[in-house]
């Protein structure tokens, strides 16, 4: 090679070493300055450049218990948010999220609107029978059933059809009793008749006016038992065989609903042979919640639909309102009665009630997913501008279906958070979202200050062991104790031994977290102890070294 290139070479060569070692100085320097920011005070303005926003600490993306002094991720990898000094909840209980979070959250907003309530009563009930159109054919003597007119369940009857007919060894005992109480009667008004002394036959010696009057009683009391039978009495002075054998009819038009005889069976006095329903009119039961009692009057309008016949609604009206509660269901039967003469409603089905209620004229609403009831109370979020919202307690009204009416607390025309991705329909979950949005933006915990000697450091459990002045605002007199770590990068770069200056907050009871350690130069004249609370009564805590 020659002399020339070598010389070229070693020129190129001593110029990138140049450079790299420029490079590697100022990173240094970089990083001294970030240390030396670091290491500034807590709260201290002098620390931050004119024009950056202060920031305070930094705190858990999911709204846990959790801060930080420095910037961190969570176990998920999200980063933690920064709360910044002008970022501080007002008086009136605004809340303020960011940009980034109300996007992660899903949040969405509605108007409150003027509008009419769909305030509909929804139920469910089922298709009973008219039980004034229900009757029961019951013989009311003993006999046998010697022919079935009428021989099927289901079968349409008319009013006045016959049935069946029966025979009755009674109703045969009764004729006769009856035919010779005639006789009797008729031969004794015969023989006063020949005994009148105006007469010509003359005057009768057998006449006897007790037999008469015995007689004339004996036919009246067998006439009205066959009356209390419901069975037709001969006429007088008719012979025959009599009532032994009778045919019943139907009492009323309508549908064999039981026929509990075959015929030449035998039945006794009050069994019931035929069970028949008219039903040209039924009955809806339905069961309403005990709060919905105050919107059902009798007469009040009402739609029912069954599964049978969708896309149809019978008008109905409501009959009755029960006035027993259930006390396992908290609900009330509801009697509604349809026009059902085209038969195509059948007992037993289940059946879908709308009764309207409520004025049509036009109110105050929200979406009813934007209330949160928390069982004391009922709160919606207002959106404000710049990501910020407002809990507003408000009384509400009416429900409908997708809308509630609200009485107090909205106005017209105010934008209320309706649904976030995470939530469900339940109170609980509700209640914690609430709790994430306002909780997750509140004020930063309470942080103490002091000056002491870093004992040791428990890499392991995360914790740490000063030795500490007394901290007036806590009644803590000087003691040695164990500390929590909010990062394992607070103790980075503090040896056993050295003097410090650190603060620190309050976490779970009984616990307290180091947020900043800062070190000490021998000779240096901190302060004894400082607080950046005022002194509080003491509590009872339980501290090692106490």
């Amino acid at each position: 090679m020659k002399p020339s290139v070598q010389l070229s070479l070693a020129a190129v060569a001593v110029a990138l070493a140049l450079a790299v070692g420029y490079q590697v100085g100022s990173g240094a320097g970089n990083r001294q300055d970030a240390a030396a920011t670091d290491a500034s005070p807590a709260g201290s303005a002098d620390a931050s450049p004119a024009g950056k926003r202060e920031v305070l600490y930094y705190r858990n993306p999911m709204g846990l218990a959790d801060t930080s002094p420095v910037p961190k991720k969570d176990s998920m990898g999200m980063d933690y948010i920064p709360v910044y000094a002008d970022d501080n909840p007002d008086d009136s209980g605004v809340v303020r999220v960011s940009p980034a979070r109300v996007q992660l959250l899903g949040v969405k907003t509605a108007l409150a609107e003027r509008r009419v309530l769909d305030a509909a009563l929804r139920a469910v009930g089922r298709v009973e029978l008219n039980e004034r159109a229900v009757v029961e054919v019951a013989p009311r003597f003993e006999g046998w059933i010697e022919r079935l007119h009428v021989n099927a369940v289901g079968d349409p009857v008319r009013r006045g059809q016959p049935l069946f007919t029966v025979y009755s060894p009674e109703l045969q005992s009764a004729a006769e009793e009856l035919r010779i109480a005639e006789r009797l009667q008729r031969d004794s008004a015969a023989s006063a008749t020949r005994s009148d002394p105006g007469s010509d036959s003359g005057f009768d010696p057998g006449f006897d006016p007790i037999a008469a009057e015995s007689a004339a009683r004996l036919a009246e009391a067998t006439r009205a038992r066959l009356r209390n039978w419901e069975v037709s009495a001969p006429k007088a002075g008719v012979s025959g065989q009599g009532p032994a054998r009778q045919t019943f009819h139907s009492p009323a038009a309508g549908i064999v609903l039981e026929k509990n005889a075959v015929q030449g069976a035998r039945f006794m006095p009050g069994e019931a042979i035929y069970r028949i329903a008219d039903l040209s009119t039924v009955w809806v039961m339905a069961d309403i919640f005990e709060h919905d009692l105050a919107r059902i009057r009798v007469g009040q309008t009402a739609s029912v639909t069954v599964d049978a016949f969708p896309g149809r609604s019978f008008s109905a009206k409501v009959a009755y309102l029960y006035p027993t509660l259930n006390a396992a269901t908290r609900s009330t039967p509801l009697r509604l009665e349809l026009d059902n003469r085209d038969g195509l409603l059948r007992p037993g089905m289940f059946a879908h009630v709308e009764l309207a209620s409520g004025p049509a004229t036009p109110r105050i609403t929200v979406p009813t997913s934007a209330v949160i009831d928390d069982g004391h109370r009922q709160v919606v979020l207002l959106a404000l501008d710049e990501g910020r919202f407002k809990p507003q307690p408000v009384k509400l009204g009416q429900r409908g279906r997708d809308d509630v009416e609200v009485l107090e607390g909205v106005s017209e025309g105010e934008r209320v958070v309706v649904s976030a991705n995470f939530l469900i329909d339940s109170e609980s979950q509700l209640r914690a979202a609430l709790s994430n949005l306002v909780a997750g933006d509140s004020a930063p915990p309470e942080r103490y200050r002091s000056t002491g000697v870093f004992d040791a450091h428990d890499a392991a459990s995360g914790t740490i062991t000063l030795t500490h002045e007394a901290i007036p605002a806590l009644q803590w007199p000087e003691m040695t104790m164990d500390f929590g770590l909010a990062a394992p990068e607070v103790a980075a770069g503090i040896a056993p031994g050295n003097a410090i200056r650190f603060e620190f907050e309050a976490g779970e009871p009984g616990e307290y977290i180091v947020t900043r350690i800062e070190p000490v130069a021998p000779g240096a004249g901190a302060p004894r102890s400082s607080s950046s609370a005022a002194p509080a009564p003491a509590t009872s805590r339980s501290h090692e070294g106490h």
